[in-house]
């Protein structure tokens, strides 16, 4: 599978369902006040965090900040692409909740 593939995976979304897995498009924010979700932009999903971008540290902590947003384990969620950078891809594997912001979309995508 070539990276552009991979990129579109979701399509016109910042999510998308293989199966039992959820693929999510991220904007990364690091260096925050706040660990929060924020809100869609475009094709990727604003993820804000307090730690710093030093070494992939932001991504780490992102990772144990929506570990349990989604109800999986840390080790649940690979990071496809971007451990270094704002644009990530992450996939999480079998979550048993979604944070509101997926199911406000899902709302929106039902109302085409």
């Amino acid at each position: 599978m070539s990276r552009s593939q991979v990129k579109n995976a979701t399509g016109d979304n910042f999510f998308a369902w293989e199966g039992e897995v959820l693929v999510v498009n991220i904007l990364g924010k690091p260096g925050a006040g706040r660990d929060a979700i924020g809100k869609p932009k475009g094709t990727q999903l604003k993820v804000s965090v307090t730690a710093a971008p030093i070494a992939g540290k932001a991504t780490d902590h992102m990772l144990r900040f929506l570990a349990p947003l989604f109800g999986v384990a840390v080790a649940d969620i690979e990071v496809v692409f971007g451990r270094e950078n704002v644009n990530k891809q992450l996939r999480i594997r079998a979550p048993k909740k979604l944070p509101p912001v997926f199911a406000q979309q899902s709302l929106l995508d039902d109302g085409d």
